[in-house]
């Protein structure tokens, strides 16, 4: 396999991306190729499409060996599904696979053809392993159902309490995606501990934040 592009966007760090494509909108990123891979004639006809399909490269969970079954953390971490019932990044092959909206495409940039995406759930860096069109006379189903997903879904958007001081160190689609992120509730399904401050990477600041009564306070 070749990675034929890589990602860029405001999330350094694994935690804080979003569970799944799609669930943060606001969150634009930027798909720039390799330069083996940098020929506009390869983009020609995908300013048709809306969304298309991303394949990548699980870069930061790489292991030697797989386990059949995983702890997923929709379940509390406590119960066991089998590894092809998740999408947990801990698989034989660890390729991701994420639908994202086309945003802008520019052909003429320092780096070549870039393709600006919203609603990505990769980190900054993550490997592109291939790009296809999102077909939605088939690639969308409204019958499908979930599985145990189905059940854990949250339902509610928490508030998010952030200080003036922080808005003003950001542009407004960052402050856009971040209030996205964090009302999502980046933490892992098990944690609920209203004293315990978390943080996450994001467009080069150190967000620290608490969670108490639906609540995300921003420090």
């Amino acid at each position: 396999m070749k990675v034929i592009a890589h990602i860029e966007n405001d999330l350094g760090t694994k935690f804080g991306v979003p569970r799944q494509s799609g669930l943060v909108e606001g969150l634009e990123s930027r798909i720039v190729f390799e330069p083996e891979y940098r020929q506009a004639e390869a983009l020609r006809g995908l300013e048709g499409f809306s969304h298309i399909w991303l394949l990548w490269d699980f870069s930061k969970a790489h292991r030697e060996e797989w386990s059949p079954t995983v702890r997923p953390p929709r379940l509390g971490g406590n119960k066991r599904m089998g590894v092809f019932a998740t999408r947990s990044p801990f698989r034989p092959n660890p390729i991701g696979l994420s639908s994202v909206r086309i945003t802008r495409i520019d052909l003429h940039t320092a780096d070549g053809p870039v393709i600006y995406v919203a609603g990505a759930d990769l980190m900054n860096g993550t490997p592109i392993l291939d790009i296809k069109p999102y077909l939605p006379f088939t690639d969308s189903h409204p019958e499908a159902t979930g599985g145990f997903t189905d059940e854990t879904r949250q339902q509610e958007p928490l508030k998010v309490d952030m200080p003036a001081g922080l808005e003003r160190q950001l542009s407004p689609q960052q402050i856009v995606a971040l209030r996205e992120i964090l009302a999502s509730d980046p933490r892992p399904h098990y944690q609920d501990d209203p004293e315990r401050e978390y943080g996450m990477e994001y467009a080069g600041l150190d967000i620290k934040f608490t969670i108490k009564d639906h609540v995300i306070t921003v420090k």
